[in-house]
């Protein structure tokens, strides 16, 4: 406690207020704040005197962590314009029943006062004698002064902060206007080269297109002449033919040797225009990933050069049904087996098969040259190939990895590739693991004229379908597509009135159907069947070869193909 102190009379209201004043000051409180006590006081201490009985005040400080100077007023009478003063004025009124409290929150960092100067603040305050009206109205007009000054202080600095305020704004507006201009300029800078763009842009495309078709021309009218000489080379070699020395044979071997590496060189930048241009598309089918593999491994000894180099394929781990495209995947790791002996003098060239969550990935790594890290970008540029002394004499075009690349990721998948000059290469191709789905489709659309062929794949899709809708023509089945929203659709080649392959074109064009797994039956089924089908990610079934088993495997390649991204069309390219 710093002060008690009773009001009963007119002469008690001035040295309360002198002693809230005092207190004020001598806990750091600034001269605004000193006021705000003064004035709370004095009008509280007005409606005090009011009350028949005397009133006592008590001052008290309260410590950290919330320093505040308390005045508890010993009543719970709290009404009057003065006790609206002292909630405007002061930082909290709490009624506590039988007193009141008026809290001034002290200054942030207010240090704690020591014993002996609570004991000075308190001689300080109990000094105070009680004066006069005329007293109380000096201070109070001393403290109105103040105000005003402090007010007048306020209005000058009002007044300078305005003018800076305005010179701002002016250097905003003559900085928004620049800007302006300059965006202005910019934006026409942006069309002009924006066009200049779409000009080149056209230009690459065409350039593109044109380097494309003299692939494919090129490829087409090579193709003939060098199947040519090695069908001549054939029958030379033939030996029912006539007889030839053994130096003659071997030159008729060298022969078929060089024209075979010609022919395979030709059909790989054929493969590549193809890929480029966007025709190359994926048949996907359950693939005999260890047959695969012996196949590869056979095909590919005959490239071992020497006895210091020893060619390794591992047998793949156990794992589900591989679906992919098997003709792509193998020339991919081909050209990879083929890539890694051209560069290995001794050591192991060895491909390995690994097995993770949601993919498979063929592991190709050598112990040869190495590629320097500089080059091991420019590797996947078409035609470029790393000079070196084993470049010579190495038959290649340089369309190897770019052509791997292409082709795993028209598979879904990548190729990345780590090399160390003088310790070897790895590549490595990551394709998704697509399982084969044997779950059941809630309902199955089949889409077939003649009722024979219909009862057949009916029997078959039992365990595939919950639900089987026929339809016999091509508006039915539009009309129930979009009314039903099958899970599978099975359609017929030569359906009457809209096309099976009109339907297909119609299913992939809506998005609610886009991923709806088809599959198209033929009677006759060709290379432009197979490639609409493939294009538009279904699957294709011969009519003669509805059976369960088959159905089953059309199924599943269907939903495979339905998972795989939209093959581009001709507007897209």
């Amino acid at each position: 406690m710093l002060l008690r102190v009773t009001v009963h009379r007119e002469a008690d209201v001035f040295p309360l207020r002198q002693h809230g004043r005092d207190a004020a000051a001598a806990l750091g409180l600034d001269g605004q704040n000193q006021i705000r006590v003064a004035t709370s006081l004095s009008d509280v201490g007005r409606e005090l005197v009011r009350l028949t009985t005397p009133t006592t005040l008590v001052f008290l400080l309260r410590r950290p962590p919330a320093p505040a100077l308390l005045i508890r007023v010993e009543t719970g009478e709290t009404g009057g314009p003065g006790w609206d003063t002292a909630r405007r004025l002061m930082d909290e009124v709490l009624a506590e029943g039988w007193a009141t409290t008026l809290v001034k929150v002290l200054p942030v960092g207010h240090e704690p006062l020591r014993a002996e100067e609570v004991e000075r603040l308190r001689g300080l305050l109990s000094v105070r004698d009680a004066a006069d009206s005329l007293d109380e109205l000096r201070s109070q007009n001393q403290d109105l002064v103040q105000t005003l000054e402090d007010l007048e202080a306020k209005q000058r600095e009002l007044v300078r902060l305005n003018e800076e305020l305005e010179d701002t704004n002016q250097g905003i507006i003559a900085l928004h206007k620049e800007l302006s201009d300059e965006l202005e300029q910019t934006n026409q800078g942006v069309v002009a080269l924006y066009a200049e763009l779409e000009e080149k842009s056209t230009q690459l495309r065409e350039a593109a297109e044109a380097r494309t078709r003299f692939w494919s021309g090129i490829s087409h009218e090579l193709r003939s002449p060098v199947n040519s000489v090695l069908g001549l080379a054939r029958l030379l070699a033939d030996p029912e033919g006539d007889p030839l020395t053994d130096e003659q044979r071997q030159q008729v071997g060298l022969i078929e040797e060089a024209g075979s590496t010609l022919l395979a060189l030709i059909n790989e930048l054929l493969d590549t225009a193809k890929a480029e241009s966007g025709s190359l598309r994926p048949r996907l089918a359950p693939v005999d990933l260890p047959l695969l593999l012996a196949r590869l491994h056979g095909s590919v000894q005959p490239l071992v050069r020497s006895s210091d180099v020893e060619l390794v394929v591992d047998h793949p781990p156990p794992m589900p049904e591989l679906i992919t495209d098997e003709v792509m995947l193998g020339r991919i790791l081909r050209n990879l087996l083929s890539n890694a002996l051209k560069f290995t003098e001794r050591g192991r060239v060895r491909l390995a098969v690994h097995l993770d969550p949601d993919t498979v990935r063929f592991v190709v790594t050598d112990t040869g040259i190495g590629i320097p890290e500089a080059e091991q970008n420019r590797v996947f540029e078409d035609f470029y190939q790393v000079a070196g002394p084993l470049q010579i004499g190495a038959s290649g075009t340089g369309l190897g990895l770019p052509y791997a690349r292409r082709l795993a990721g028209i598979l879904g998948g990548d190729l990345a590739l780590r090399s160390t000059p003088g310790e070897g290469t790895e590549v490595s191709v990551r394709l998704p693991l697509r399982q084969a789905d044997d779950s059941a489709a809630v309902l199955a659309l089949v889409v077939v004229p003649e009722e024979a062929v219909r009862t057949r794949l009916v029997t078959a899709l039992e365990g595939l379908a919950e639900r089987v809708l026929e339809v016999s023509d091509g508006r039915g089945a539009l009309a129930a597509a979009r009314r039903e929203r099958p899970d599978l659709v099975v359609v017929s080649v030569d359906v009457p009135q809209v096309s099976g392959t009109e339907i297909l074109s119609v299913l992939r064009g809506a998005e609610e159907s886009r991923s709806v797994p088809v599959v198209l039956v033929g009677h006759d089924v060709d290379s432009g069947l197979e490639r609409t089908a493939a294009g538009h990610a279904a699957a294709v079934l011969p009519v003669a070869a509805i059976t369960p088993a088959q159905v089953r495997d059309a199924v599943r390649a269907a939903r495979t193909a339905a998972r795989l991204p939209t093959p581009p069309t001709e507007a897209d390219r």
